[in-house]
């Protein structure tokens, strides 16, 4: 069927794609957003949603969302029944509109939404399809898509779900409650709990390791592992290469964004944030809570200090003190590369003349 670019966009949370939960009383949701409730002002009590959708297309049953400014005329025309928001704006809430008041409005948001569209439960199924291989371990209702493949030896804890044209390599490990998506290859990994694999991710190839001989390169064994902790969450087509001699380690919490190269050895440490494009060398490591952004790119063997954050597009080329915040290649202080930057359009300005 075509689809027109006349059409409208379709409602949030669209039961076609999206699981959903509910109706859930306010009182429901202050509760799991750790929010305080603002009665509506025309006095309406008892009240119950069914979903979340945006200001302006919210209905009645619906909870909204607001925190930036610029959206408070959104706020005054809103239909909703209840808008999660922060104390400051709490004060322009239309009459029929209930509030869940929270200092942390985005966080309190991302809890209301995912207590209506909760992750699935899996389902102990297993598609005739699928091929698994001898000795491998399953847990309780794992679920296991069409033409996967597990292999000798594997084990996949209670809970998971493997998903179609995946496949999970001899001896690898993943604990219990994991998502694998379609087309993951995982080889050489030991991965834990809660863990999200999206679709085409790539775990545990060879890193990229050759000697130089005398009539060409030779491939350098890689010996080591991928180890993923638990919470892990890697994007589509990422990947992320064993170690050559120790672990490649990404730790508890860490988010990767879609099309993300770690290489051999790499550790990341607690609740990084890796963004799209961006390319960490063999045997780097980051500290806890760095944050890497879109299309940077570190050399090898270099160490990220806890909480540092790097631009998008730097070129890191040297070790980052911990809560350093750098930019540019090659990578400098905020406040040097746009110091820089204006001197330059000083110049510029000055031989245009």
């Amino acid at each position: 069927m075509a689809v027109s670019s006349t059409l409208p966009d379709s409602l949030p949370g669209d039961r076609r794609f999206f699981h959903r939960v509910g109706p859930f009383s306010l009182a429901d949701l202050a509760a799991v957003s750790g929010a305080d409730i603002r009665e509506a002002a025309d006095g309406r009590h008892g009240q119950v949603f069914t979903g979340v959708a945006p200001l302006h297309v919210a209905s009645p049953d619906e909870v909204s969302f607001l925190d930036n400014r610029r959206y408070l005329p959104l706020l005054e025309e809103t239909k909703a029944g209840a808008v999660i928001l922060g104390p400051a704006f709490s004060e322009k809430l239309p009459a029929h509109t209930a509030g869940l008041i929270s200092k942390a409005p985005y966080l309190a948001w991302a809890r209301v939404a995912s207590h209506f569209h909760p992750v699935p439960s899996s389902r102990s199924v297993r598609h005739p399809s699928a091929i698994v291989g001898d000795n491998v371990q399953i847990g309780e209702n794992v679920e296991i898509g069409p033409l996967a493949v597990i292999g000798d030896g594997a084990r996949i804890g209670a809970g998971s779900v493997i998903s179609a044209h995946a496949v999970i390599g001899e001896n690898v490990q993943i604990g219990e409650n994991c998502r694998i998506g379609a087309h993951v290859a995982v080889s050489h990994s030991l991965i834990g709990n809660r863990v999200t694999l999206y679709p085409g991710a790539r775990i545990g190839q060879d890193g990229f390791g050759f000697a130089v001989g005398p009539t060409g390169f030779e491939t350098v064994p890689q010996l080591g592992l991928v180890i993923i902790e638990d919470d892990v969450e890697v994007g589509a087509n990422s990947t992320i290469d064993r170690g050559s001699m120790k672990d490649t380690l990404i730790g508890a919490g860490t988010r990767i964004d879609n099309l993300v190269q770690i290489g051999h050895n790499a550790r990341l440490g607690r609740c990084c944030i890796v963004v799209s494009q961006a390319g960490i060398s063999g045997s780097t490591e980051l500290g806890d809570f760095v944050t890497i952004a879109a299309q940077a790119g570190l050399i090898g063997h270099i160490k990220i200090g806890d909480k540092a954050r790097v631009g998008a597009q730097c070129g890191v080329m040297s070790d980052v003190d911990a809560g350093a915040d750098v930019i540019g290649s090659p990578a400098m202080p905020f406040r040097e590369f746009f110091r820089n930057v204006a001197t330059l359009r000083k110049m510029s300005k000055k031989d245009a003349s």
